[in-house]
């Protein structure tokens, strides 16, 4: 069945999707959004679950640097839809927002779902036209727009079209980067896909999996030094996985870690348990005689070293090493621990790569299909989590959004 009535149709009913659909129907356009799932907006709602961290209250120039070296790319999108205006947005929802105390902003009822209600009822409200279980297929020989759908196939002719698929993080909700194959064959260059902001495989012994798989390794300060040279620390928590390591002091160091990983084939960061003391500090408490004491007790009464940062310490350190006070005290400020591999990216928070931006152009329009736009998690960008990720989801679909108006022509368009 071939639909020609259709003026613009948004692939994708993510954040990017969304927003893009919202611009474009406040313009006046007829739009017509299809998803794969029975509903739109699962993995924006499995972001909310532990708390919708939509943005981030820290500086604009900070939270510009936070996409590397994707910034130059990012930032003319970003200027264009900045996390104050992020704010204001939802503000217009009426879904109030706080910035807590590590400066990531949240809705005064930290869940997802209240924000999602509000925005799908303004965009019925303005005309939107959802469709649930049609997946994208390309196009067919002709230039339509195939999509797969319950009942008989379906193609249409758009205007325009927005493509908002996501990556290839969370598969089960519709993000599995079916996609790259389909644009691939049309000319369209595309970054392998990759984990980010995921955790590692480290070959830790029976011991410590059954021990302390899902604890939490806190108040710890992580250093590495990434394949061009540069070293960085921070401090926070991680935890402990069956597999090896995650949590967000993790996520943090991801995208270096795999460069490392992608490079040389292992990678190696160094651990401080006690970032708070001194390396004097804590070499004199590691010398302190301890009589008849064992060591774990004389860790944990000198130092407060126990439970799993003693299980580390012991995993990573031989018999001799443990004896030898120096190197015992060398190991609490600076424990190495080598990572083999990133998770499957079906692990992942997000995933890196994707369509290159030499494709496209400045309104994300694609070069090798005219009237064909990207947005969202599908460009080749990464962030770090924090706000970083849906904040340039949904300014790329703003962005992509007024490329489209321009396309058609509208007046008062970017």
């Amino acid at each position: 069945m071939t639909d020609c009535a259709v003026q613009v149709a948004v692939i994708g009913g993510g954040p990017s999707g969304l927003m893009a659909a919202e611009v474009l129907a406040a313009a006046g356009v007829r739009v017509d959004l299809y998803d794969a799932m029975p509903s739109v907006g699962r993995k924006f709602l499995l972001a909310g679950i532990g708390g919708l961290n939509i943005t981030h209250g820290e500086d604009y120039e900070l939270f510009c640097s936070r996409y590397g070296d994707r910034r130059a790319h990012l930032q003319p999108l970003l200027d264009r839809f900045p996390p104050a205006a992020l704010r204001d947005w939802a503000h217009g929802l009426g879904i109030e927002t706080f910035v807590g105390s590590s400066g990531r902003v949240f809705p005064t009822q930290m869940k997802a779902a209240p924000l999602l209600r509000a925005w799908l009822h303004r965009l019925r409200e303005a005309g939107v036209r959802f469709h649930a279980r049609h997946r994208w297929l390309g196009w067919d020989d002709d230039g339509a727009v195939r999509l797969s759908r319950p009942g008989d196939p379906l193609s249409i002719r758009p205007a325009a079209t927005v493509l908002a698929l996501g990556g290839a993080s969370w598969p089960k909700l519709g993000s599995d980067g079916a996609w790259v194959p389909l644009l691939r064959n049309r000319g369209v260059g595309v970054a392998p896909l990759q984990s980010a902001n995921c955790g590692f495989d480290v070959p830790w012994s029976e011991h410590l999996r059954r021990r302390f798989a899902g604890a939490p390794v806190k108040s710890v300060a992580l250093t590495f030094t990434d394949v061009h040279g540069r070293t960085e620390c921070r401090q926070g928590e991680m935890s402990i996985s069956e597999h090896g390591v995650e949590g967000g002091l993790i996520y943090a160091f991801s995208r270096p870690l795999r460069d490392c990983l992608n490079a040389r084939g292992s990678a190696t960061f160094h651990l401080d348990l006690l970032p708070a003391w001194s390396a004097g500090r804590v070499s004199a408490e590691v010398g302190h005689p301890r009589g008849s004491r064992s060591l774990s007790s004389h860790l944990r009464s000198r130092l407060g070293i126990g439970g799993v940062k003693s299980a580390l310490l012991h995993e990573m350190l031989g018999k001799e090493q443990l004896a030898d006070c120096a190197v015992l005290a060398g190991a609490l400020k600076s424990l190495p621990i080598t990572v083999q591999a990133a998770r499957p990216i079906e692990e992942a928070i997000s995933s890196a790569g994707g369509v290159r931006f030499d494709g496209l152009d400045e309104r994300l329009m694609l070069k090798a299909l005219p009237g064909v736009f990207v947005a969202g998690e599908m460009l080749d960008w990464e962030a770090p989590t924090g706000g970083y990720l849906l904040t340039a989801c949904f300014a790329s679909g703003v962005r992509a959004a007024e490329g489209v108006l321009s396309w058609l022509g509208r007046r008062g368009a970017a």
